[in-house]
């Protein structure tokens, strides 16, 4: 398996091993564009890995914060609740750069920068830029995705 995630199309392909698209998926990165600096709030391009898959046994719409399941259920009463929060729902899988000093290590490293796929509300527009990083998708994608992709799947970000 591969992944490739398109910034220009805001989409995400998963290939097969023999180089077949078998999956084509709508999502959102940064609004702020393509770039690796940390603290630039933009997703990070080049050759990276699936390094952790987290959220396994969660149900889907489950609330993340630092990676961790927060024991909520996201709702639009949630989201009233608590404006301006970044949801991160459903499933987490972390990118790790592949590429010393473009994305890995120094003030470039996706992994310490946060970066993931993650599921996102279902009211979230997707199709177009509008994360602060990460690689937004809809919440039964994410699920799909992470079922079918295992930890160390390649994942290539372009432009």
């Amino acid at each position: 398996m591969k992944i490739r995630i398109s910034l220009s199309r805001q989409t995400l392909d998963l290939f097969d091993d023999t180089g077949k698209c078998r999956h084509s998926y709508s999502v959102s990165t940064s609004k702020m564009g393509p770039g690796e600096q940390r603290g630039s709030n933009c997703t990070p391009r080049g050759r990276h890995v699936v390094r952790a898959k987290i959220g396994a046994e969660q149900p889907e719409n489950a609330v993340f914060v630092r990676r961790r399941p927060t024991g909520e259920i996201y709702s639009r009463e949630l989201a009233d609740r608590h404006p301006g929060r970044d949801w991160i729902l459903t499933r987490i899988l972390w990118l790790s750069g592949c590429e010393p000093g473009r994305n890995r290590l120094g003030d470039v490293d996706t992994m310490r920068r946060f970066i993931y796929i993650h599921g996102t509300p279902d009211g979230s527009e997707l199709g177009r830029p509008g994360s602060i990083g990460c690689v937004r998708m809809r919440n039964s994608d994410i699920v799909e995705l992470f079922d079918l992709t295992p930890a160390g799947t390649p994942v290539e970000i372009i432009e």
